[in-house]
């Protein structure tokens, strides 16, 4: 199954085209004018418009996250942090439940919608999160009889969890999709709000 790229390495893979494009193209102006000055000076508007648009790329992922709500999450203990998941969940539809803190069995929460039964393990972490989280939903899909498992976290994943987790099917929400859920809910609750 292949993944999708993440919006941020598509506007970044952007950027770097359209910066190469415009260095290149100021070569070949030089080329053809005949000229070296006239492609320096097309090069170095190259490199500032190369530098604007991704100026404007991070000021847009930056006004995103403070949309979003990302710094509160960053605050929040573990236990609050799976609250607010499953509020989050049951907005879009999921009927959720924060299982028991202690004996979880490697679920933080039990999703179900759909007919469809989803463990999720919530990890609120400031490092990358490792195997572990993956091995634990893994172990939980079996003891709740569940169809998947998503391990969710404010954080990111170390290539080993990234493996492990296509090897077994298991969903890796990180920060840029957490915040793209996020972002959504907010969004779908405005408009139902609107059209009330």
């Amino acid at each position: 199954m292949a993944r999708r790229k993440s919006k941020k390495k598509q506007q970044q893979e952007s950027a770097n085209a359209i910066g190469g494009l415009i260095i290149f193209g100021g070569i070949g102006f030089s080329y053809f004018a005949k000229s070296i000055a006239v492609g320096v000076v097309a090069i170095i508007l190259g490199i500032i418009v190369f530098a604007l648009i991704t100026y404007s790329i991070n000021q847009a992922r930056i006004n995103k996250l403070r949309r979003s709500g990302i710094a509160e999450i960053d605050k929040m203990t573990g236990d609050q942090f799976e609250h607010y998941l499953g509020q989050l969940f049951h907005l879009q539809g999921y009927n959720a439940t924060v299982t028991q803190a202690q004996g979880d069995y490697g679920a933080d929460l039990v999703l179900n919608k759909d007919g469809k039964r989803i463990v999720v393990q919530a990890k609120r972490y400031s490092k990358n999160v490792g195997l572990k989280a993956v091995q634990e939903v893994y172990g939980a899909i079996a003891h709740y009889k569940a169809s998947a498992g998503w391990v969710v976290t404010n954080s990111r994943y170390t290539p080993q969890a990234r493996t492990l987790a296509r090897s077994n099917n298991v969903r890796l929400v990180d920060r840029e999709e957490l915040v793209e859920m996020i972002l959504r809910v907010k969004e779908s609750r405005k408009s139902i709000k609107i059209s009330k």
